[in-house]
């Protein structure tokens, strides 16, 4: 069975930090790409960061050079580090797997986390 699990959100002032991690239990054999997403009440899905099996990541354009998504395939664990942290980064993230390349798309994802929050205050 496969299990995603958050943690590491919490509350913040805005230019702080916060380093989210999700321990995943997969099943050998398959190669996952992850993901980070988030959400705000009202809005959809959004993708923030994704992660390949070989590192190769990429970015929505409002966390570029702000955020950096990694994964420790020894400890299956993916990480998001996040700096400068902005109110409009405030919102519920999630941690989500799929088996294949990487997408910025929630829908491709089959796995998912029960997230943890990020609020951020002005």
């Amino acid at each position: 069975q496969v299990q995603l699990a958050e943690s590491g959100g919490g509350s913040v002032q805005a230019g702080g930090s916060l380093r989210l991690s999700c321990a995943a239990s997969l099943y050998t054999g398959n190669s996952y790409s992850m993901a980070w997403f988030r959400q705000t009440p009202g809005k959809e899905r959004e993708g923030v960061a994704s992660i390949d099996t070989d590192g190769i990541a990429n970015y929505a354009d409002s966390v570029k050079g702000r955020f950096t998504i990694s994964r420790d395939n020894a400890k299956s664990t993916l990480y998001l580090q996040m700096n400068s942290l902005k109110p409009e980064d405030t919102a519920m993230y999630y941690c989500a797997a799929r088996v294949g390349a990487r997408s910025t798309w929630w829908y491709d994802y089959r796995y998912w986390g029960q997230g943890t929050q990020v609020t951020v205050s002005s």
